[in-house]
């Protein structure tokens, strides 16, 4: 009983949604490669710790154009298209490194995997948001998100036993589940870019935010002032998520010492069993707001989260930490790519799907080097407070952006009441 309760808001969605669901369980179950990269750099091919954060550093960097220039072509040839083109390519670039040894060329198939990835992922979100409405589009982000996370729970665990025994397995697994994966698109999911976006417009009858425009990328991004701002606070937010990734082991290893690496890894579990057990919850929880109000819900999440961790000295509180800020992580993520859609235009899918993603990953990429610098003065635990701070300020300013909506959206009942009177 309880499980069909927490599984119908997944209900009802279109079929193609299931099959990306299915698909992207498989490609994240086969995500072997990235996870291990710095190991592999540094294990098998001998670099030194520099070396290898500059190669791991260039893969993230390569990710970015790549992203830029997947949005500008799924919005003129198709989504599917471009999805199967370069994922498919990311998937090839794995292939010869299975034989290739310890040989430098390794990387930089590594680097142009990391291109092709980024370019296939604006048209992946461009087909979820193609393929629904303002009404079932956070419980298809939801699903997908899930998909993502029950893959990726099993992935390292299987790369892990992978990497010293059968090597070549790990890159050989990567490809072979990309195109498991692609072959599922292909097989079952139609081309979902609309032939005429004004006709689709009109067919949908979709909100003003969503309506075709004429023109590139930067006109159509100052015609949305709500959905600029947001990317900027959305920049705060994913500077704290950063530290868990970063302040947070640092601060278990100095509490813990010799234990710290091993109850970071306890950490890393509790937070992906929360995200496979939560989410389905959370989600029929929420499905009712906005989806930039479950955004600001999750940004106290964090609040509380991460700043607790200030006063934390034993493992059962980090525990529930961890689980507070990882309700916390599924509000936002869930939440982010429904708000980016309901505001992006119907001929501008992917490129906005591009470019705001970058805009928002920004506070989560410099987060360790700012914190780095902080560090250089500062004691560990005094990030704790900084990321509450933060957190509860972009809070706010999620709020304001919530009241901006609702009145806009007014603004545009009026609008429409009055133009159809007339």
């Amino acid at each position: 009983m309880f499980i069909q309760e927490a599984v119908r808001p997944y209900r009802g969605l279109p079929k193609s949604v299931y099959f990306l669901f299915i698909s992207k369980i498989v490609n994240s179950i086969g995500n072997f490669v990235m996870p291990f990269l710095a190991i592999f750099l540094t294990d098998r091919l001998g670099m030194r710790e520099d070396q290898a954060g500059f190669f791991v550093m260039l893969a993230a960097i390569a990710f970015v154009p790549g992203s830029l220039i997947g949005g500008k072509l799924a919005d003129i040839y198709g989504r599917k298209k471009v999805l199967i083109l370069f994922h498919g390519l990311s998937g090839l670039c794995f292939v010869p490194c299975a034989f290739l040894g310890p040989s430098m060329l390794v990387t930089w198939l590594l680097v142009a995997s990391s291109l092709f990835i980024g370019a296939s992922n604006p048209a992946y979100t461009a087909m979820v948001t193609d393929l629904t409405d303002m009404g079932n589009r956070k419980q298809a982000f939801s699903l997908i998100y899930l998909g993502h996370n029950i893959g990726f729970a099993l992935g390292p665990v299987i790369a892990g036993f992978l990497y010293r025994r059968f090597m070549p397995m790990i890159f050989i697994g990567d490809a072979l589940t990309t195109f498991a994966a692609l072959a599922l698109v292909m097989l079952y999911i139609r081309e979902t870019m609309p032939e005429d976006y004004k006709t689709e417009a009109e067919n949908m009858q979709l909100n003003c935010n969503e309506k075709p425009e004429e023109g590139g990328l930067i006109p159509a991004l100052l015609k949305r002032p709500v959905l600029l701002a947001f990317s900027f606070v959305a920049m705060i937010y994913s500077f704290v998520y950063s530290q868990c990734g970063f302040g947070l082991p640092l601060q278990i290893n100095e509490i813990f010492a010799l234990d710290g690496p091993r109850n970071y890894g306890v950490l890393a579990s509790v937070n992906a069993v929360t995200v496979v057990s939560m989410t389905l919850i959370v989600t029929q929880r929420t499905s009712r707001l906005r989806p930039v109000f479950c955004i600001a819900l999750g940004g106290l999440f964090y609040a509380i989260g991460f700043g607790m961790i200030f006063y934390l000295n034993r493992m059962y509180m980090f525990i529930i930490s961890t689980i507070i800020w990882t309700i916390g992580e599924i509000l936002v993520v869930t939440n982010t790519g429904v708000f980016i859609a309901n505001n992006t235009p119907i001929s501008h899918r992917g490129r906005f799907n591009a470019v705001i993603p970058i805009i928002t990953g920004t506070g989560f990429a410099v987060g360790p080097l700012l914190t780095g610098k902080f560090l250089i003065s500062h004691s560990i635990r005094e990030i704790w407070p900084l990321c509450f701070y933060l957190a509860f300020g972009a809070t706010m300013l999620m709020i304001m952006l919530n009241m901006a909506e609702k009145w806009a959206g007014r603004k545009e009942e009026q609008t429409a009441f009055i133009t159809e009177r007339e």
